[in-house]
């Protein structure tokens, strides 16, 4: 693995968790009231969505079963 492709993968898994994080306990009606909440959690998804288009090819390859597209 490539030092591009572990500090990429900190960052999704950093996000992920993050995402965990706030949306442990809260509903689809919290994200719909709550505009932080809401903005807050797509900026994370926004961070795994950037950071797996820029994995290389060979990553993608070790890890076949996600979906990288």
């Amino acid at each position: 693995m490539s030092k591009t492709d572990l500090v990429r993968a900190h960052h999704m898994l950093d996000a992920a968790h993050e995402v965990l994080e706030f949306s442990t306990g809260k509903s689809r009606s919290d994200l719909d009231i709550d505009r932080m909440l809401n903005l807050s959690l797509v900026h994370l998804l926004e961070i795994i969505g950037e950071a797996a288009v820029g994995m290389s090819p060979e990553f993608r390859k070790k890890y076949p079963r996600v979906p990288w597209n």
